[in-house]
């Protein structure tokens, strides 16, 4: 309709309109999902139902079912697409509902943070950088969760979200966000050999995105030659020279780093639970001697001892090379 019947969408988005307020769901449903794709085509601005839209569907932020809620969102975050030349003006109320999104509580199966996630994504890079600052920090707190979810739709948005995140900041990081950015290096690292591809590639982004906020120009490097789209990673390459540059660079973080993969030792994908004991291994062997003391030695041992009766080889085999490597580190 707006690429063939365009002059005829005023009086079809009043009939639609009409029916916020009815009692019938599916009523409510059909009308959002139909004025939040009207949003993606520039026809809105030529017949000038820009403005009225976006109050509309705003408006609908507060129904009280999380399918017209997502799709509210879904119409908000397509301005980004038909009419990105209005996004700078709105940011604020963009923003402002992307995160209610993200925060909304009575959505059991979180859609509604999805679509925000999905949302922010599009239109952080259209928003004025003084509307985005203040907000940065909140949504990499609120979509952390997500990184672990057992749906692989969440970890892939929230991931590729975190990334477009330290995009947005690059060299204008407050000191909370990059405390973030340290906290999920681990998960993205681990996370690279996820079973799904696009949680793969989200987290390929991600760190790209990550290195210059953490100012370490080999790290950035090493992110940026083994981390490129489209092409083969060697995991225990990359791993072993990232855990070098880590340890020569932020030798403080080891504790953390060891005690963040030790909650992977019990993660329900395969190659996450192999990756794991790799990425302590490595750590132990390029940390210098007088940190040493930042490691649990006995308690590392025994949960790596534990991973020697997982079911699967792989698994068993990283294990074990770990233990050969603390031998050196004890």
């Amino acid at each position: 309709m707006a690429k063939f019947a365009g002059p005829r969408l005023p009086l079809v988005m009043k009939g639609l309109v009409s029916t916020h307020s009815s009692v019938y769901e599916i009523q409510r449903v059909t009308s959002t999902a139909f004025l939040a794709e009207l949003l993606s085509s520039n026809v809105v601005n030529d017949l000038l139902l820009l403005e009225s839209l976006l109050d509309n569907l705003v408006a609908r932020q507060k129904d009280t079912c999380a399918s017209v809620r997502r799709l509210a969102l879904r119409g908000l975050a397509n301005v980004a697409s038909g009419s990105p030349n209005k996004v700078r003006a709105r940011g604020p109320q963009l923003l402002t509902s992307m995160i209610g999104g993200l925060d909304d509580r009575d959505d059991p199966q979180s859609l509604v943070a999805l679509e925000a996630m999905a949302g922010l994504v599009k239109l952080l890079d259209l928003v004025e950088p003084a509307d985005l600052r203040p907000v940065l920090l909140h949504v990499a707190i609120r979509i952390r969760p997500f990184f672990d979810s057992e749906k692989m739709e969440f970890r892939s948005a929230s991931i590729r979200l975190f990334g477009h995140l330290n995009k947005a900041c690059h060299g204008d990081c407050e000191d909370a966000f990059v405390e973030q950015v340290v906290g999920g290096l681990a998960p993205l690292l681990l996370h690279l050999r996820d079973p799904h591809a696009p949680v793969a590639s989200a987290c390929k982004f991600a760190l790209r995105m990550c290195g210059p906020n953490l100012e370490c120009e080999e790290l950035t490097a090493a992110f940026q030659k083994h981390l490129q789209e489209g092409r083969g990673l060697h995991f225990g390459e990359f791993l072993n020279t990232t855990c070098k540059h880590l340890m020569r660079h932020f030798p403080d973080l080891l504790g953390r780093l060891v005690s963040t993969s030790l909650f992977y030792f019990k993660s329900c994908w395969e190659d996450v639970r192999a990756a794991a004991p790799m990425l302590t291994g490595f750590l132990v062997v390029h940390v210098e001697p007088e940190l040493r003391p930042q490691v649990d030695l006995e308690h590392l041992t025994a949960a790596l001892q534990l991973l020697l009766k997982d079911p699967a080889p792989a698994v068993r085999m990283k294990a074990a090379e770990t233990l050969g490597r603390l031998v050196k580190f004890a």
